[in-house]
């Protein structure tokens, strides 16, 4: 074996602490980064969005970002300087054909900036750092309750001349129309759902109004974030557990803080995975608050025999 000499060890010293010292100043944070959730102010209304900014390499910045529905889609560079933050991304489900544009700046705390839509139209919009919601390890767990009795919708309301009927026990909604909304607002809970789906269709369950569980047709493909089970656009499941259409399939699905696991049709499909952000078609933004349940409305038809939901004390 040779014996580095004194010399060549000292080179070798500093070298690893200049790598040492590169790999911090390449990590070293930006008060822009994190996630945030968004107000969008367009046409009227307060809509919520989610971003998220973070580091790549010395200099680059990338994100991901949720408007008020679709899914949450990359950035592949967030241009900053002196404070200053801008971006764009093609369009998803938008109306026309151009890319949407942002630019924005950190004001103490808060974000704000301007939006160029798809149509060519511009809405100003405000951002705040989402929370921490904190994950309990042991959960005291309440008395279950049945959101649907069965016989009608009490208990629920909807934004819009609803099309939800109740049909010798099953809760249905035979054509797009609205949401389906809980009057009761939950914090941490369980909840057990049994549904079921003609073909083709797409539904979903907002935990809290903010993170919607997938409820599609897609039998014998591959999992995906956007696809049945996948807390959409964010979580892809282990797994494809879903059934044919016209078959009754079963959700039980626990949420704590951010923390969400999933079992589908008697199969842990996600385990204990962190909820970056709010999903496209959340209720609100304000994530630290309790939110209702709803069910999807607005896209294909689905039936619900049971909801039952199980608070934590």
């Amino acid at each position: 074996m040779q014996i580095l000499n004194r010399t060549k060890l000292g080179t070798l010293f500093f070298i690893v602490i200049g790598l040492f010292s590169f790999s911090v100043v390449a990590q070293e944070a930006n008060p822009l980064e994190g996630r945030w959730n968004l107000t969008i102010s367009q046409e009227g209304k307060e809509l919520p969005s989610w971003l998220e900014i973070s580091h790549s390499g010395r200099s680059t910045f990338i994100g991901r970002f949720v408007y008020a529905f679709g899914s949450a889609r990359p950035i592949s560079e967030i241009k900053v300087n002196d404070g200053k933050f801008s971006f764009s991304i093609p369009p998803q489900w938008e109306p026309g054909s151009d890319d949407m544009t942002f630019e924005g700046v950190l004001t103490g705390e808060t974000l704000k900036g301007k939006m160029g839509y798809t149509d060519g139209k511009t809405y100003d919009w405000t951002g705040v750092r989402a929370p921490k919601l904190e994950y309990k390890e042991n959960v005291n767990w309440g008395t279950p309750m049945a959101l649907f009795n069965g016989e009608n919708t009490d208990g629920w309301h909807t934004e819009g001349e609803s099309q939800w009927v109740v049909k010798e026990g099953i809760l249905t909604s035979p054509a797009s129309g609205v949401n389906l909304i809980s009057d009761a607002t939950f914090s941490d809970f369980r909840l057990q759902a049994e549904f079921r789906y003609p073909k083709g269709s797409n539904s979903g369950l907002y935990l809290r109004g903010r993170y919607e569980v997938q409820i599609a047709d897609n039998k014998g493909l591959d999992p995906s974030s956007i696809l049945f089970g996948g807390i959409y656009g964010f979580l892809t499941p282990n797994e494809m557990t879903a059934k044919a259409p016209g078959e009754w399939q079963t959700y039980d699905i626990t949420l704590v803080g951010r923390r969400v696991t999933i079992i589908a049709n008697g199969v842990t499909i996600i385990n204990e995975q962190n909820i970056p952000g709010m999903t496209g078609g959340a209720i609100d933004n304000n994530e630290a608050a309790p939110g209702p349940i709803f069910i999807q409305g607005d896209h294909g038809p689905v039936e619900f025999k049971s909801l039952v939901i199980t608070p934590a004390e």
